[in-house]
């Protein structure tokens, strides 16, 4: 098994030792990400659909690099601090996407990285 590295200024840098995504031909592991601008590297403010559209922007940009779109996403898994805000981030996601919508997990966690409310990962075809 080949795998390479994505790498794109485009999206966050990673804040530890992982890659942006890994390509393995004909799958794309793209790794999870929050809402950080990749400029300032700091967390965008604002409410919780600004910081899921700014999550869905890295996952695009992440996905542009390795030449796929959310089409190719066969797969997102969504953390989330607050499950109240599962409806407002639903309607910030659906934006992004098309059907037939890609499968789905979301999970409530206690905490993510930065103290932000929502982190994405997803898994791409080609």
């Amino acid at each position: 098994m080949t795998r390479k590295a994505i790498q794109t200024k485009e999206a966050p840098q990673a804040i530890g030792p992982y890659s942006q995504a890994i390509d393995l031909g004909d799958l794309v592991l793209v790794s999870g990400q929050i809402p950080l601008n990749p400029k300032t590297m700091e967390v965008v403010e604002g409410d919780i659909e600004t910081q899921t559209n700014q999550v869905m922007h890295n996952l695009d940009a992440i996905l542009r690099e390795a030449g796929l779109t959310f089409e190719h996403v066969a797969k997102f898994t969504i953390y989330i601090t607050n499950m109240d805000d599962f409806a407002k981030i639903n309607e910030a996601y659906a934006k992004f996407l098309t059907e037939p919508f890609p499968a789905r997990a979301t999970v409530e966690v206690s905490s993510l990285p930065k103290g932000v409310a929502v982190e994405m990962d997803v898994i791409a075809k080609r």
